[in-house]
């Protein structure tokens, strides 16, 4: 079993632009780490406290093979001066041992890791 972490902003908290942001950072997710849904077994996603129009589970949920991924929303801490309108995930998936992750860091989330962007 192996972890990937990812992260994206979004530009606003509504349902069209949640549902962008997390389809365009799961699409890359998978094709980076040719990784198929059913060898995902768990996803946590957290959101900063200024996105509240969707659970990004649900948007998930709704993805080819994504209806049996246990999956779980979490607010992210908040830190004073932190990424604001940004959701992560941490996936665990089966993939081989020798398989190079590809952690995916998109739009301004690339500032909180550059080393993975």
């Amino acid at each position: 079993m192996q972890a990937i972490r990812g992260a994206i902003t979004v530009s606003e908290n509504t349902v069209e632009a949640m549902r962008e942001a997390v389809t365009e950072l799961l699409d890359e997710m998978e094709k980076r780490n040719q990784l198929h849904p059913k060898n995902i077994l768990s996803v946590t996603f957290s959101v900063t406290r200024d996105l509240n129009a969707i659970f990004p589970a649900a948007i998930a949920r709704t993805r080819p093979y994504w209806d049996n991924v246990a999956m779980l929303d979490v607010q992210q801490m908040h830190v004073e001066g932190s990424l604001a309108h940004c959701i992560r995930f941490l996936v665990h998936a089966y993939l081989p041992a020798s398989a190079p992750i590809f952690h995916t860091y998109l739009r301004h989330a690339t500032n909180l890791r550059p080393d993975w962007s």
